[in-house]
């Protein structure tokens, strides 16, 4: 029997901040969220991710930085906000338009972190694969923000 449930757009995003897949499973979209919990387990295993994750808490962004597959860990970002965008959007109204513009740009700035993660130091420290690409989320949530906003004003009526 699959569980139904109503979320608010809140709830959605951090369930699938916690993993990808858990909001889509709640709503009863099952096959959807069977198969996001999936890839990110695939591509969590096969990037090390947790490794990465363990060793930049611990201090050691340099040893993160080697046990990480950067191959692997590319695909992340994208996966990660295209399922909590798809968590968000199914529950929204449907009167909001163009609500994936922070998403994507998020999923973009958070990929170039991480690709460029390897040689950016900010005052001295080096942030590594897991803390930086973290920190370009929020450039990249308030573009998408602020692009959603001008087109919403002068482009959509």
């Amino acid at each position: 029997m699959a569980i139904k449930k109503k979320l608010t757009k809140l709830e959605a995003v951090m369930w699938s901040i916690a993993l990808p897949g858990f909001a889509q499973l709640l709503t009863g979209n099952l096959v959807k969220g069977i198969l996001f919990v999936l890839l990110e387990f695939l591509v969590n295993v096969k990037s090390n991710f947790n490794e990465g994750i363990m060793y930049s808490f611990l201090g050691e962004t340099g040893m993160a930085m080697q046990v990480m597959d950067f191959q692997w860990l590319m695909f992340y970002p994208c996966l990660y906000m295209f399922a909590i965008w798809d968590a968000y959007r199914s529950v929204m109204p449907e009167d909001e338009k163009i609500t994936f513009l922070p998403f994507v740009f998020s999923a973009y700035f958070v990929t170039v972190g991480l690709m460029i993660s390897p040689k950016i130091k900010m005052f001295g420290i080096f942030p590594g694969p897991v803390f930086l690409p973290m920190i370009f989320v929020i450039p990249g949530v308030l573009i998408g923000l602020f692009i959603r906003k001008l087109v919403l004003r002068y482009y959509i009526d």
